[in-house]
């Protein structure tokens, strides 16, 4: 059983492989963007219980797939990969964002998480990089799983946005910078847990860009202290862009209805 789950989840190389923006790439983006489109579709004229109800399954959704990941990484690459702990923004969202629909003292959070979450998982979703440096087939576990879990959660902070994006204030986008700053500080905690000498890893950590400059326009020495910052301040002002799109169209709205 193990050698054929084996055979059929390991990495596929030799042949085609994925990389960014090549036609796999596009068409996994495609598929996102239809995925939306469809539910856009079938929910447009649903009432708002049953709208955030079918939200709830898809963010199920991504986290079952995120949960399901560690018992199957195993049989795929005969080992957990910890780059897949919760350290990422990306992995942070998920938790947070299925969280925020099950725990009621979150539920204030919840358009917030999904604000970030959206952005984040649309970042990766584009620009895949993670998947790309495996130099494996477009079709491998690893890819198909990866895409497949950032394409969900990319739609459902979309569709929480266009659902409940009028329950985003100006006067409370403090909250973001809240949370972006405890996705920070779980993102250094991480790295100082699972980076060291005294550690045998194979790789370098670097969850949520903290620790080195990803372009590598900073200096190694440097970065620890600036990037923090630089990630905050990105994401926060990505966040506030879209606080003003949303601005503009809840105004254009509630001017065809006047």
């Amino acid at each position: 059983m193990y050698r054929w789950l084996n055979e059929l989840l390991a990495d596929r190389t030799g042949g085609e492989v994925f990389t960014c923006f090549g036609g796999w790439h596009l068409l996994y983006v495609l598929v996102a963007a239809g995925l939306a489109a469809v539910l856009l579709l079938l929910w447009r004229k649903r009432a708002r219980s049953d709208r955030e109800r079918a939200a709830g399954y898809l963010i199920d959704a991504a986290f079952s797939l995120y949960l399901l990941d560690f018992f199957l990484m195993p049989l795929a690459y005969g080992e957990i990969d910890i780059e897949k702990l919760p350290f990422h923004i990306c992995t942070q969202t998920c938790v947070l964002c299925f969280l925020s629909r099950h725990v009621q003292r979150l539920s204030k959070y919840r358009v917030h998480f999904a604000l970030i979450g959206f952005i984040s998982n649309l970042v990766y979703l584009i620009y895949p990089a993670g998947v790309m440096w495996h130099q494996v087939h477009p079709l491998s576990y690893r890819v198909v799983q990866t895409l497949l879990f950032h394409a969900v959660m990319t739609v459902y902070g979309l569709l929480v946005l266009i659902y409940e994006g009028n329950k985003l204030s100006l006067r409370t986008c403090y909250r973001d910078l809240l949370i972006l700053s405890g996705i920070t500080a779980f993102a250094i905690f991480g790295n100082l847990c699972y980076n060291g000498e005294h550690l045998d890893y194979r790789h370098f950590f670097n969850w949520f860009f903290v620790v080195r400059d990803p372009f590598y326009l900073l200096p190694e020495a440097i970065s620890p202290y600036v990037m923090p910052f630089v990630n905050i301040t990105l994401f926060f002002s990505a966040e506030i862009l879209v606080y003003l799109v949303l601005l503009v169209v809840n105004r254009k709205q509630h001017g065809q209805k006047g």
